[in-house]
């Protein structure tokens, strides 16, 4: 008797875990979640800490400016610390890809007005990305930049 009660218990559990998804959400692909204006909470250049959201002496304050505006997909609009404001268009070709083109102006240094970041890490409130390339206005310095959402 005991034997058929464990079965039964397990056919009930194994068939509350098949019609509930095993209780698990489906996650939003990245090309959705990254839609979203982002602001920078902190900036490194080649590893050194030169921003961090709310600090009074930051090596360079002007990140207060900083926005990565992507809330209306394929359009970009890219703020950056000297106050230079660009549009353009943006994509994600990989969860760990994010490439802005046709930036309008042309940032300084880029090719064909075109920018690609890694993305490191990304929640509903958080956006790590690494820049593949150096910036020249920032010294040829290889930037990662946490982003928050404002």
């Amino acid at each position: 008797m005991r034997k058929t009660s464990f079965i039964a218990f397990f056919a009930v559990v194994a068939l509350t875990n098949l019609l509930t998804g095993c209780g698990k959400k489906k996650v939003a692909p990245v090309s959705e979640r990254i839609a979203k204006v982002w602001t920078a909470r902190i900036v490194e250049y080649n590893g050194a800490t030169v921003y961090t959201k709310g600090v009074a002496n930051n090596i360079q304050p002007g990140y207060d400016q900083f926005k990565l505006d992507l809330s209306a997909p394929p359009v970009v609009t890219y703020s950056e610390f000297d106050k230079n404001v660009f549009t353009g268009q943006y994509s994600v070709p990989s969860d760990n890809r994010l490439v802005l083109t046709n930036l309008n102006p042309a940032p300084s240094g880029v090719t064909n007005g075109t920018i690609e970041f890694t993305i490191n890490q990304i929640s509903d409130t958080e956006l790590k990305l690494t820049r593949t390339t150096p910036s020249l206005k920032t010294g040829n310095t290889t930037n990662t930049y946490t982003l928050s959402t404002p």
